[in-house]
């Protein structure tokens, strides 16, 4: 069995049907992830910075910037969302998305966005550059096409949810449809997709985001996503790799009991 493998039957094995017990389970991964996820994208996001907000909504002696207090104060209000989202079985609709973008861009777009006419929770009105070639679907189709893309994950099973996922998030980001927060949004998510069916949570980890760029610009550049399925597989296995070892620990040591 390989770590992949592991981590998905550890997480089946909860039988998670209440957010409270999604919240048990997640234990300490909703502040990794909403670090890694805001340092992606921002270098300023620190990790001391992120677990005293997450765990006493505030922070002392802080000395960064406002824009980027915003930002970890708003990942955890999108926490909060998605487990109140979970506990309502919320579909992932562009209602919901839309929602995920507000909570975590709230009182963040910079100036130019928003004398352009550019507001958090409603899809962008202008291009913008996302990568090397790319700025993303054109704000007169943006609508349409996230429409379309939700449209094919309507037969997702458990079985083909990291694929499913995977080929969200490729798209998802492709398409840029908002003005700013894209990243953090497709991040997001793409783990509520993935929890919805059974699937594990994944931290991206900062660390990693050359590989992660490389493999989300080659479904860019040749719609190939097996990179990104990979990546997802590698990191999911990273995020859980203590959660695998703790369980393979306490099983060698029941069975050395038996003895």
């Amino acid at each position: 069995m390989t770590n992949y493998e592991k981590a998905l039957e550890l997480w089946r094995c909860k039988h998670i049907q209440t957010d409270a017990e999604l919240a048990e389970a997640l234990n300490g991964h909703s502040i990794t992830f909403a670090y890694h996820s805001g340092k992606i994208e921002n270098d300023r996001v620190t990790y001391h910075d992120t677990r005293e907000i997450f765990e006493h909504d505030g922070v002392t002696s802080y000395t960064g910037d406002l824009r980027t207090l915003f930002e970890i104060r708003n990942a955890k209000e999108a926490n909060e969302l998605f487990l109140c989202a979970f506990r309502d079985r919320r579909p992932l609709n562009e209602t919901l998305i839309r929602e995920f973008q507000l909570q975590l861009t709230h009182g963040t777009y910079d100036t130019r966005r928003w004398q352009l006419g550019e507001r958090p929770g409603s899809y962008k009105l202008h291009d913008y550059v996302t990568g090397k070639n790319e700025v993303g679907a054109a704000p007169e189709e943006a609508a349409a096409e996230m429409t379309e893309l939700l449209e094919e994950l309507q037969d997702v099973s458990a079985e083909t949810i990291l694929t499913a996922a995977a080929y969200f998030h490729a798209k998802f980001e492709n398409i840029h449809p908002f003005a700013d927060g894209n990243g953090r949004t497709g991040r997001l998510a793409m783990n509520y997709l993935l929890v919805l069916h059974g699937h594990p949570p994944i931290t991206i980890h900062e660390e990693d985001r050359r590989d992660y760029y490389e493999a989300l610009e080659a479904w860019d550049t040749r719609q190939e996503l097996a990179p990104l399925l990979v990546f997802l597989q590698a990191q999911t296995e990273k995020t859980w790799q203590k959660q695998i070892e703790r369980a393979e620990k306490q099983g060698n040591k029941t069975r050395g009991e038996a003895r």
